[in-house]
């Protein structure tokens, strides 16, 4: 025993760690199985698109993420009226549709409508007795010439970054942190220099 008032030894040295290890030997196989599933839905749902239904373009909720634009759930009931679809047909040709989501500006709402108007007019009919959108139905030809499109049917094209003017800096060998921090600065005030310098050219404009 050890001498003066210590902790009793109590070491835990039968714990059977090899009964707690979480193997993944089954990851191979998952993939595969992935990707034969992915395979015999593609074929399944075919000629429509392998993306799944048509999403609208909405921008990530607030002010940090709003820049972003990204797939919505669905197009609101203004968006399919405004493009002429009615909320029932809409789900019956590869349209998702959202009862929740509201138009909050003009400018999200002639859009999706547009994005709508261009699916629209890219839609094939399959010959048969349903018509209900009231398009040209195609012949038996095009519909044997028809492929499957990969992905989604019109997939979300995001802006390019514009590009930022930065302020002339003298090359200093010995002051690579203050360029770099003037640059960190350009890049953090181009949003406020590019609205002053907008409403420099509106002034000027109207003089």
């Amino acid at each position: 025993m050890p001498a003066h008032n210590n902790q009793i030894p109590n070491a835990h040295f039968h714990k059977r760690w090899m009964d707690r290890v979480k193997t993944w030997f089954n990851q191979p196989a998952r993939k595969h199985r992935r990707r034969e599933a992915r395979a015999a839905k593609n074929e399944k749902i075919a000629p429509r698109p392998t993306g799944g239904l048509l999403r609208p373009e909405v921008r990530a909720p607030t002010v940090r993420y709003n820049m972003k634009v990204r797939k919505g759930r669905g197009f609101t009931f203004s968006e399919l009226k405004e493009a002429g679809i009615s909320k029932k047909v809409a789900r019956s040709v590869g349209i998702a549709v959202d009862h929740r989501r509201k138009n909050h500006s003009v400018e999200s709402l002639q859009t999706n409508v547009q994005r709508l108007k261009v699916y629209k007019s890219k839609l094939v009919i399959f010959p048969g007795s349903g018509n209900l959108l009231g398009l040209e139905k195609a012949d038996k030809d095009e519909v044997g010439s028809l492929t499957q499109v990969q992905g989604d049917a019109l997939p979300i094209i995001k802006n390019a970054a514009h590009e930022l003017q930065y302020r002339a800096v003298e090359a200093k060998a010995d002051s690579v942190f203050h360029t770099l921090r003037v640059i960190k600065s350009d890049v953090r005030q181009e949003g406020a220099r590019a609205k002053r310098r907008k409403e420099k050219e509106e002034e000027a404009a109207k003089k």
